[in-house]
Parts: C-alpha cells; sequence; structure tokens
C-alpha cells in the first residue's frame, strides 16, 4: 500500500476529468506532478503540486494555480478517506487524511510483512549492476569495499523494487598489471624454493602471494627456474589470476556478496574472436570512427594523448568533451576500446539499462563511456556510472597504520574480521557514495546511539522484545500477523504513535524513490529516522507509563500498539535486508 501513488491516481483522475471536458491539454503529461510529505508535519499528510505544474498548461481557463488547486481541494473534500484539503501559497495543496487510513496502512504492513514496500508486478526491467571489477592483482582494500557494497546493496535494492538484475563482475586480466602481477609471483615461487629475494620496485611486495609462490613451488618444483621468462610468464599469469580471484572471491563472500558473472577481459579476444575489433568496426560503418589529430589538451597533460594521426572516436558526437583514442602507437588497442567492446556484450545480452560503480578517480571516464554505449546502442541504452569516493579508515580519529600482508594497505578482509559484516555495511552506506568517508574502527562497535548501525538494529530488538512482553504479560496471544491485523487501531491516538505510522507509510515511496536515482544510502538514512522515532516512543513509556507498549490493564490497547511494534520490525527488517544487514532480535 503506497498511499501516495494511491493519491497519485486519484489526483490524476481529477485532473483527467477536465482533460475530458476540454479545460485541460488533452496531451497534459499526468507524470508530472508528485505527491509527497510536507516539508512541515503541521500542514497535513500529503502535499500535490499538480496546479503549480501545470500553470502554463492551465492558464487559458484558470486564471492562476491556486484556482486549479481549490477546484482540485472542492473535489478531493468528498474523497471518503480525506479529512481536510486546503490550498497553501501560490497553489500547493495539502491534504490531511482521515485515521482509518492509517489502519489500513498497518493491516498492509501486517498481512505483507518484510515484503511490504516492494514491488508486487512482475519483473519492470532488465538491468545489468556491475561492480567491483577491481584488478586480480591482490587483496580487495577498504576502498573496494565501499564500492562492492554499494553495488550489492544497489542491486538488493532494484531487485526489491521489482528489476530483473544481473550483478556482474568484469576481471581486469588482460592488462600490463597481470604481468607484473605474474613477475611478483615468480618471485615467490623462487623464495617457496629456498631463494632469498629481494622485491624490485614496481612489483607487488604484500604477503598475499606467499602461499602463491608455495603451490607453485610444489606444482612445478625447480623446473621453471632457469627458464626464460617467455617459458614460466604464461604459467604464472594463469595462476596467479586464478589464486587472486579466489582470493577476491573469499573476501567477497565475508561481505555476502555474490555475482553471476564473472566477465574475463581476456576472453574478448579469445577463441578466434576479436570482439574489439567487431565493436569498432560497427562504430566506423557507422561513421563514428575517423582518423585524425586530437589538439594538445589545455592546462594539465593527458597521458593518453599523443600528438599523431590515429583512429578516434566521435565521443563528442555524444556528448563527450574530445573525441578519443582507439589504439595506441604501437598498434594495441587502447583501455577505452576493450571497454566499448566489453559493454557492448552487455547490450548483445538484451541490457538497455546498465551500472556501473567506479572508484572516484574514475570520474574522467564517465562520458566517453556514456557516449559509447549511446552509440552502440542507437541510442537505446543508457549508461549511470556511480562514483564511490575514498574510505579513510581511523581508529578513535587517528589513521590506521598499513597492512603487512597486503604491503600498503589495509585490506578488506581485515577490517571485516574486526567489526564485522553488519558494521561494515551500513557504515559504507550511511553517506553518499560520492561523498568522502571516515570509517572509524572504533566507533562502529560502540553500544550507543552515536554508532548508527547499532541504534537501527537495537530499535529491531526492542521491538522484538516488546513483542515477547506482550506475550508474558497475556499468556496464549497470538501474534500472528492475522490476529493483529484485527486489532483496534482507532485506540492509537498518541501524536508519537500516529508518528510512527505516517513514517512506515513513507517506505514504499522511499523504495520506489531510490531505486528510481539508484541511490541505496537514502534506505539507511530512512532506517536511521525510524529507529529514532521507536527509541523516541520508548523513552517517553519510561516516563508515562499510559504510553508503554504493553499495559496489562489495557489489553486491547496493548494489542493494537504491539500490531504498531510488529509493523515497525518489519519495515525495519525489509530495509535491512535491502543493505545486507542483519535484524536481530536480541543484542548481545
Amino acid at each position: 500500500m503506497n498511499i501516495y501513488s494511491d493519491f497519485h491516481a486519484r489526483v490524476a483522475t481529477l485532473l483527467q476529468s477536465m482533460i475530458a471536458q476540454g479545460r485541460l491539454p488533452a496531451d497534459l503529461d499526468l507524470t508530472r506532478f508528485v505527491v509527497e510529505p510536507p516539508r512541515d508535519p503541521a500542514h497535513g499528510d500529503l502535499s500535490v503540486n499538480a496546479a503549480m505544474v501545470y500553470a502554463k498548461e492551465a492558464k487559458a481557463h484558470f486564471a492562476n494555480p491556486r484556482q486549479l488547486a481549490t477546484e482540485l481541494a472542492v473535489a478531493l473534500a468528498d474523497d471518503p478517506d480525506v479529512d481536510q484539503a486546503e490550498v497553501a501559497g501560490p497553489g500547493f495543496l495539502n491534504i490531511r487524511l482521515k485515521p482509518q487510513i492509517f489502519g489500513r496502512i498497518l493491516r498492509a504492513v501486517l498481512a505483507q510483512g518484510p515484503r511490504f514496500g516492494g514491488a508486487t508486478a512482475p519483473a519492470a526491467e532488465k538491468i545489468n549492476v556491475e561492480y567491483v571489477s577491481a584488478n586480480p592483482t591482490g587483496p580487495m582494500h577498504v576502498g573496494h569495499g565501499r564500492g562492492a557494497v554499494f553495488g550489492d546493496a544497489l542491486a538488493n535494492l532494484l531487485a526489491f523494487a521489482g528489476h530483473d538484475v544481473t550483478r556482474e563482475y568484469y576481471i581486469n586480466d588482460a592488462g600490463a598489471q597481470v604481468d607484473v602481477l605474474a613477475r611478483s609471483a615468480y618471485l615467490r615461487y623462487r623464495e617457496a624454493l629456498g631463494e632469498t629475494i629481494a622485491i624490485p620496485e614496481g612489483l607487488y611486495p604484500g604477503d598475499y602471494l606467499k602461499p602463491l609462490g608455495a603451490a607453485l613451488a610444489e606444482k612445478y618444483g625447480q623446473a621453471l627456474l632457469d627458464q626464460p621468462e617467455t617459458v614460466w610468464l604464461p604459467q604464472m599469469r594463469e595462476a596467479a589470476i586464478a589464486g587472486m580471484m579466489e582470493m577476491i572471491r573469499d573476501d567477497l563472500a565475508a561481505l555476502a556478496i555474490t555475482h553471476e558473472v564473472f566477465f574475463s577481459e581476456r576472453s574478448l579476444t579469445q577463441g578466434g574472436r576479436d570482439e574489439i575489433a567487431s565493436a569498432i568496426d560497427g562504430l566506423r560503418a557507422a561513421g563514428l570512427v575517423y582518423v585524425g589529430r586530437l589538439p594538445a589538451p589545455k592546462g594539465q597533460p593527458s597521458e593518453d594523448w599523443e600528438d599523431r594521426e590515429q583512429e578516434l572516436f566521435k565521443s563528442t558526437a555524444f556528448g563527450d568533451d574530445v573525441d578519443r583514442p582507439l589504439k595506441k602507437s604501437d598498434g594495441s588497442y587502447t583501455y577505452f576500446a576493450a571497454d566499448i567492446a566489453y559493454h557492448k556484450t552487455k547490450i548483445d545480452r538484451g541490457f538497455r539499462n546498465l551500472i556501473d560503480i567506479w572508484g572516484a578517480d574514475h570520474g574522467g571516464y564517465v562520458k566517453r563511456m556514456q557516449a559509447a554505449v549511446a552509440a552502440l546502442s542507437g541510442g537505446k541504452a543508457l549508461l549511470d556510472v556511480k562514483l564511490c569516493q575514498l574510505v579513510k579508515l581511523m581508529r578513535n580519529g587517528e589513521p590506521v597504520k598499513m597492512s603487512k600482508r597486503a604491503g600498503d594497505f589495509v585490506t578488506l578482509r581485515e577490517v571485516v574480521d574486526e567489526v564485522g559484516v553488519d558494521a561494515v555495511r551500513f557504515m559504507m552506506l550511511f553517506r553518499k557514495n560520492d561523498a568522502p568517508l571516515e570509517f572509524d574502527l572504533a566507533k562502529v562497535i560502540e553500544q550507543s546511539k552515536d554508532n548508527p548501525v547499532f541504534y537501527v538494529q537495537y530499535a529491531h530488538a526492542r521491538g522484538k522484545s516488546a513483542l515477547r512482553q506482550g506475550q508474558a504479560a497475556f499468556p496464549g496471544l497470538d501474534l500472528s500477523a492475522a490476529a493483529l491485523g484485527n486489532a483496534d487501531f482507532s485506540l492509537l491516538s498518541d501524536a508519537g504513535e500516529i508518528g510512527l505510522i505516517k513514517l512506515i507509510a513513507q517506505y514504499p515511496r522511499m523504495v520506489e524513490a531510490a531505486a528510481n536515482v539508484h541511490e541505496p544510502h537514502r534506505i539507511a538514512f530512512y532506517l536511521h529516522e525510524l529507529a529514532s522515532e521507536l527509541h523516541a516512543h520508548w523513552t517517553r513509556g519510561k516516563d508515562q507509563p499510559q504510553l508503554r507498549f504493553v499495559n496489562e490493564e489495557h489489553r486491547d490497547l496493548s494489542i493494537a500498539r504491539l500490531a504498531l511494534v510488529s509493523a515497525v520490525t518489519a519495515v525495519l527488517t525489509s530495509g535491512l535486508a535491502v543493505l545486507g544487514v542483519r535484524a536481530p532480535d536480541e543484542m548481545r
């Protein structure tokens, strides 16, 4: 039950009748106006901006937006669920609902449980979410973790909102960094055979390669020791990529993250195929590839600029700042060319809605990739790139020292093992993805209201505690959804109780809005607000016994309040599941 979309439909019906009367244009787009909570709760339960949005279209028959809003208000006054509809300011419409609708909201939550707020219709759209895609050169660090959690929560959110979501990981296993990894693994292989080694500049120094070196020593013995690089490099490359991907999968599993698709960059040019050449040929046939010379970049030098004649993609035709090179001076493809081919595979697999999660250092790459997707799909596919800012790891306000295992950074696994999955996932989502994040290892495990993850989980545990208290006070009390749905909700008249119901009613709208703009942090913010309201009402009950959820002298009122608590815990469970965080029945 989404009262906002429900009343949007009711207002749209009134506008349609005006269209039928010839008082509004026949082609009026009825999706443009919104029904939302008013900024000031004192103004009512719903706010409608239709009269303001359609001021221009309505001026032939309405002197001003306020006149149109007044007519809508008069019509809505006859609605059985509307207590009052009044015009505010230049033409905003504020609606106050009758109490009976709040009972219907609670019954809907109780009936649907944690499914409340999600889609009830079949999958609306195929969406590909590509996230993590860390180079397979070592363990994941906390920066990777932020993108991983964000991407996974976004995929959860989109699926909950009714979309058909594919979770994908792009394995960057074809670049020069993979050869660097292979050479680093070869040193560890020699070390495992008893040789004393020194890690030269440019290779990976972390201890995480030691187990791989030992495994290679066991497999090959001394067979590769005196061989030229051309002999051992392919074996080292294959083994190192496989070993690193196994480590990365383990790191992701520790965060409860899985992918349906792992796509290898090397597969683009294996098995007698050259998907990169094929993608470029398609763009060339469309007149979007030409030979030319790029002007020197202004300001900071660009590492991919060369003063020469070269093949260029007309990315400026699709909103990019400059056209982009497709081949390097040595004839090999640019990274961009490979990315074009990879994204073409997504389009070929039927996706028209693509979402990539990248680190903030890739911000300059966004326009060219969006241009490529537009060109490859003939404008039918959209690419949304979400950039995740850096994570600054702290402990009691002080920067955390680097990891010996990784060599020059703190691994994600170390953080998860120290503070737990729930703390990592929730706190990674308690900031907008493009805002820098300070993650304090000490603060995220505090049991206080200053720790958001504890505060929200504690609200759920408190709700479950209240339900147990109800069963203790009223032996045999049926707390099933069907039984609680029969409660007398007219007994819920306290402002705190009504406030909780109104906040619960916002959840479906919040899910829809967060999914539409690809922002799972909105769910985290909403859960914190809901938890705060529950804690505040609980605290009031300590000082005012008549407000306690369980009152042995008032069985019917207690049952109504327990139904409200059950609805709150259902929404908390639902939202936490979207974030990939547990909803504990007790805090330990």
